[in-house]
Order: structure tokens, then sequence, then C-alpha cells
């Protein structure tokens, strides 16, 4: 399949600073790919280079197999949505969902057509006659998702689209543009810095820093196999657990710390390792066995418990072993206390080791 979306070498300099670092990406038609990454990472700076509003340095941008790269915007077939709504106050709904198609003449039976189909896919009919100030946030971005909903384009641009809403709303929000997805089949770009959405929504994340993609791939294969450490710190709430050790060995290497020693002979490893060396050991939460089943696993360890936070659902406990730090992930009806010893339990198969210099998946 062509890919919708081709981005190639592309630089983009402010003066003497570089912000996207010669970056390449295929997008695939019909994908759903989430653009994720802290502050600063440049995440919407290329969502806005893919775009039209700015101007890169170096490279190439293809939508559709044809070179966009010095294209206006609007000559892109691209609808974008972004963190604040921008609704034109004194217009309704149906005229601030109007007035893009207006201006490009496009015939008033076709614009009728367009956005009924847009106000139906996003179930606000009843709001058509209303103005943006008679609307809740949600609503709001509603519209402003029908207005590029109403180009009907071939790519839909998401800049952060609910980081302006509370936590319920965003929840139902995700939902919805997840449906959109599946409904449309457009190829969509998002861009978030918050992981649940990244996960929930994506076929594939691509996770930045600095300008630069560290990881492209799917969700699950992110989680599971992060390919730096950095990677693994983001991805996932509580974070991994990282155990500081090193590699010893040459034949048959062995993960030491202050809390546990393993062998590693038999586990699966990228060509840069297993290396000897200063490195982490990285465990999820949820893959530390806790209690009596612990006595089964690889390895054992106890650790004091410092802090419970009851979710519900889940318990998280924080706890302490030979110094050091884990976060462990329990059922929601466990039954634990500040200060009480717990036997624990890790699977080195159910672990990532990470490099200390390189920081690169081990």
């Amino acid at each position: 399949m062509d890919p919708s979306i081709s981005i190639k070498n592309l630089k983009l300099s402010f003066g003497a600073v570089e912000v996207l670092h010669d970056l390449n990406l295929d997008i695939g038609k019909g994908e759903f790919l989430v653009l994720l990454g802290s502050s600063g990472c440049g995440k919407s700076t290329l969502l806005n280079c893919i775009a039209g509003l700015l101007d890169v340095t170096d490279g190439q941008i293809h939508i559709g197999g044809q070179n966009v790269t010095w294209e206006e915007p609007s000559k892109r077939g691209i609808g974008m949505v972004f963190q604040s709504y921008a609704l034109y106050p004194q217009m309704t709904v149906e005229g601030n969902l109007a007035f893009g198609l207006k201006n490009a003449k496009i015939p008033k039976p076709e614009i009728k057509e367009r956005i009924a189909r847009a106000a139906k896919t996003l179930q606000m009919e009843p709001l058509l006659k209303r103005k943006p100030a008679a609307l809740s946030g949600g609503q709001r971005q509603r519209v402003a998702i029908g207005r590029a909903l109403v180009r009907d384009v071939d790519v839909f641009l998401f800049d952060e689209p609910l980081s302006n809403l509370d936590a319920k709303l965003r929840a139902d929000l995700r939902v919805e543009i997840k449906q959109l997805h599946q409904t449309l089949g457009n190829t969509m770009i998002y861009v978030t810095h918050d992981q649940i959405e990244a996960m929930t929504l994506a076929d594939r994340i691509a996770i930045m820093r600095g300008g630069s993609i560290l990881q492209l791939d799917t969700p699950k294969e992110i989680y599971n196999r992060p390919a730096t450490k950095y990677v693994a710190e983001f991805i996932g709430s509580p974070t991994m657990n990282f155990l500081d050790g090193r590699i010893e060995g040459g034949a048959a290497p062995r993960f030491t710390s202050d809390v546990a020693s393993f062998d590693l002979a038999g586990y699966e490893f990228t060509p840069q390792g297993p290396q000897a060396g200063d490195a982490w050991f990285g465990i999820r939460p949820e893959h530390i066995i806790v209690g009596p089943e612990a006595a089964h696993s690889p390895f054992q360890l106890e650790g004091q418990v410092e802090l419970v936070e009851p979710l519900g659902s889940d318990t998280l406990a924080r706890v302490t072993s030979g110094g050091q730090r884990l976060w462990v992930r329990m059922d929601g009806q466990a039954d634990i206390t500040p200060g009480q010893t717990l036997p624990l339990g890790l699977t080195p198969a159910l672990a990532n080791i990470f490099d200390k210099t390189t920081e690169a998946r081990l």
C-alpha cells in the first residue's frame, strides 16, 4: 500500500537551532498515527510542517503521492483540529461549519449535505442552531472536529484537541474520535503528551524526544519492548521500575544488583547485548508477583511497603528493597498497609535490560 503521507529527510531550524533532525516517516492510508512526547519534543512542530503552517528547512513532504512541501495549507487536502476551538462566537454551529465551505465557493446544496452528514456522524444535529456560548467544552470541540470533517478530505490532523477538557469529557471524546476513525477510515495524525490517549487511539505511536523519533511501533510493542529507557519511563503509569546494577560474565552473563542476581542465559537479546557493564533491569509494576505465589518465581526478594494507592480496580504499592524503590500493581481488594513486608517475585522473561551508557534496550 502506498503511504498516504511520506516524510523524507525533514529538517527544521529556527536560526542556528535545529528543531527537527532529519526525520523520515511513512504513514499508511487509513492509519491512525499518534505523535507522543513531552513538551518541546517537536511533535506539534512536525504536525505544523505537515499542515503547511511552518516552512521546512530541508526535506520533502508527500501527501497522497503528491509533493506538497511548498504548497499552501488549503492545497494539501487536510483538515486540522487545534487545541483551542477557535469558533466564531457570533455564528451558530451551522454557520461555523459552513464558513470555510462558503469561502471555497462550494455550492449551497452541497454545503447543506456536508453539514448534515457531519452533524449526524458527530451526533450534534440538536446543536446546529446554537451559538458557541451555549455549548459545553466537549460540544465546542466536537464542532471544531466537524469543521474539519465537512472539508471532505483524506487526512485529519489533531493537535492536542482534548487537553482543555476535564477528565470525563476527555475520556468521552476520545471514544468518539476512535469511533470516527473506524467509521470514516481516514488517515489521522494525532499529537498528544497523554500516553493513555496514545495507547488507546493509535495503530502506531511515534515517540519523540529532542526533535527525533526514538521509536515507531504499535502500542503493544512499545509497551512490552521499549527501544530505550526513556521510552520505557514515558509509557506506563506508574512508570517501569528500574533496578540499578550491572551485567557481568562473558559466556554465562548475569545481572547483579543490591537486591537481585540472576543468570541471563537463554533470554532473548538484541544484537547489542548482553555486554558487560552498568545496566538497568526494568520491570513493569504488574509483572511483579506479590504474596505466596512469589515463591515460584525465578528470583524472590522482600519489600517494605512505603505507600499505598487504592484505585478501585487496582491497588498500587510503593515498596523499598535493598535501598531500591519499586512500584507494585495488585488486585483492587488487596489488604496491605504501610510498614508491611511483602514477598516479591521477579520473572526476567517479562523484563527489559537497558545499557546505562546508551540507554538502549539490550
